[in-house]
């Protein structure tokens, strides 16, 4: 074994909205990747209309640089809990990690996990402080904290000493100190090459590579990422393809690619140690081998943790079905979802009794509503249910997943937001007073409790509350929660919405749709201020008459109407209702359509209760 000294593999990791993606944006312009002149846009390596509509990543990025003569491959990993899957399978691509912590936020949920599995890796962090220019900035408490969090973590000797770096990543300068920052990101590249190992490998062994990530081609079909392990491999050349069951096929690898800024630049031959795309094995997934044909050697498939949330997909039933969708049947929707599974490793698909509908498992809301949006965009059309957690039975005792949630509020909402907290069956961990007079809350809550809970939460702050979560494990069931206290209005004719019915409707509750409006029976139209449902006519209209002129209607002042996004709907509903989901609409419904439909199911959930047959 060898270290080849040419090259550095590190992973960027951190909490959401911390600043590894604007860090990079540094990285790549102070390492001569683009051209004087060239127009780059910000937060480059977001490349997908959602990661840069939501201002975070979602899939990992690779990219390189080059820094005295020496090659730095950067993965840029997601910073949201729920796409934690991608940090897990990153960490055995490279040797070292960068941990980026906000200077006034210091370390959060987040943090924790994604140094937690580069400490397992068996990685060495350097610490970088970003965001030194803010007003409350506070350096040395962060590092001092960021010190606690690996000594709890239990990091070794060698981990716990780590370098730390001070950087501003929207600027692109760093240092050593806070109070002495270079006019460039120098220090923080100087860091890379003499804090992160240079990569151990066999460069005359047999070829063998794990397979990390997938993207795929419109001309080149899929391609698999990974770092070369050890040996030598050629364009052209035949390789075994180990799958995760162990079984061996053969294949020949069509292209090969290095990483080089924002480019894949194909080579004729790479060497172990670089981490490298393969064209032409199109049938290898996530945790397959690429190995020497005549030493077909598997290494260890990647493992990641379960997921803890679920919800059943199935084909629209609706009234409206089929109007807006380029893809509407149950075969489409089931490739679909399997062919995610082969990118997400943390993604769960399973048949279901009915073959229009699949259940579909994941790290947590977010999870899943990403995959919703990005099918639906995709020409999608489909129905979706309320998420529910993933029970667990050990010693014939049920557990649930629950969460480790941080909030931050103003102080005069302290005690409501604890009073929400409560009511969800959330413990207090710690509390403590921030500069600005703000309330930092620590609480372990059941995520049953936090289904439906962001709304609801931004409500009673105003909008000013913050508010990050992490799953912490498993406990015994905690009692029952009750998340939702409001009805819905629902439609009981189908038609077009009038001013003049939506004036009446508006006294009931807060409306989700405008006059024009499409709706069909059993459509939710808006939220009822009382806790049971309501059938509200939406559609009626006016009857003129010589008095009643035919302008009367233009006095009529409706409220602003709730329109929800896809999250929103998602949290609002309850078990008894789905979310149309087109590419053109979101749409809200209850399951079971009718009023005499559903007066029948209640009647007989009633009969269950008490006994009766």
């Amino acid at each position: 074994m060898i270290r080849r000294n040419d090259i550095r593999n590190v992973a960027i990791i951190a909490h959401v909205d911390h600043g590894k993606t604007t860090l990079v944006d540094g990285l790549l312009r102070q390492g001569r990747i683009f051209r004087d002149n060239q127009q780059v846009a910000e937060r480059v390596l977001d490349s997908n209309d959602l990661e840069r509509e939501r201002g975070i990543t979602i899939m990992a990025k690779n990219t390189a640089v080059t820094y005295r003569g020496v090659k730095i491959n950067i993965v840029d990993t997601p910073g949201h809990a729920d796409f934690g899957g991608e940090v897990e399978r990153v960490m055995n691509m490279v040797d070292g990690v960068l941990l980026l912590v906000d200077a006034v936020d210091g370390p959060m949920p987040q943090t924790r996990f994604v140094l937690r599995k580069a400490l397992q890796a068996g990685h060495r962090a350097i610490v970088v402080v970003n965001k030194i220019d803010r007003p409350n900035a506070r350096p040395n408490h962060v590092v001092n904290e960021t010190f606690d969090l690996f000594i709890e973590l239990g990091a070794t000797d060698e981990q716990a000493e780590f370098a730390t770096i001070y950087t501003n990543a929207l600027k692109g300068v760093a240092g050593r100190s806070p109070l002495k920052i270079h006019d460039s990101l120098e220090p923080l590249f100087d860091a890379i090459l003499d804090q992160i190992p240079a990569p151990e490998v066999d460069p005359d062994g047999p070829a063998q590579l794990l397979v990390t990530n997938t993207v795929y081609d419109d001309y080149k079909g899929k391609i698999l990422i990974g770092r070369l392990r050890r040996g030598v491999l050629r364009k052209g050349q035949m390789a075994a393809r180990i799958a995760r069951d162990g079984s061996i096929t053969t294949a020949k690898i069509g292209q090969l690619f290095v990483f080089n800024g924002l480019e894949r630049r194909e080579v004729e031959e790479v060497t172990a140690g670089d981490i490298i795309a393969i064209a032409g094995i199109g049938d290898a997934g996530i945790g397959d081998t690429i190995a020497d044909v005549h030493h077909p050697d598997q290494l260890p498939p990647i493992a990641v943790e379960e997921p803890t949330v679920r919800m059943t997909f199935s084909v629209n039933t609706s009234p409206f079905a089929g109007r807006e969708g380029t893809h509407v049947t149950s075969r489409k929707l089931r490739e679909r979802l399997y062919q995610e599974l082969e990118r997400d490793v943390a993604l769960r698909v399973a048949d279901t009794d009915s073959p229009d509908a699949f259940t579909v498992s994941g790290r947590g809301e977010l999870h899943l509503t990403i995959l919703i949006e990005t099918m639906r965009r995709e020409g999608y059309e489909f129905q979706v249910s309320r998420p529910e957690v993933i029970f667990k039975e050990i010693d014939g005792v049920k557990y649930e997943p629950i969460e480790q949630v941080e909030l931050e509020v103003a102080e005069q909402y302290q005690g409501a937001v604890i009073e929400l907290m409560g009511q969800r069956r959330g413990q207090m961990r710690d509390m403590s007073i921030r500069d600005g007079g703000l309330v930092h809350m620590i609480f372990h809550v059941p995520t049953r409790g936090l289904l439906g809970f962001r709304q609801t939460f931004l409500t009673a702050t105003r909008g000013e509350g913050v508010m990050n979560s992490l799953f912490i494990g498993y406990e015994p069931l905690a009692g029952e929660i009750v998340t939702r206290t409001n009805g819905s209005l629902i439609a009981s004719e189908s038609g077009v919405a009038t001013a003049y019915a939506l004036n009446q409707a508006q006294e009931r509750g807060t409306l989700f749709i405008t006059p024009g409006a499409e709706v069909y029976e059993g459509m939710i139209v808006g939220q009822h201020i009382r806790e049971r449902d309501l059938e509200v006519n939406v559609c009626r209209r006016k009857h003129l008459t010589n008095i009643r002129s035919s302008t009367a209607e233009e006095g009529i002042r409706l409220e602003t109407p709730r329109i929800l996004s896809l999250d929103d709907a998602i949290e609002y509903i309850s078990d008894d209702e789905l979310v149309e989901v087109t590419p053109k609409s979101i749409r809200l419904r209850k399951r079971l359509l009718t009023l005499n439909e559903r007066q029948r199911e209640q009647k007989r959930r009633e009969m269950m209760l008490t006994g009766d047959r």
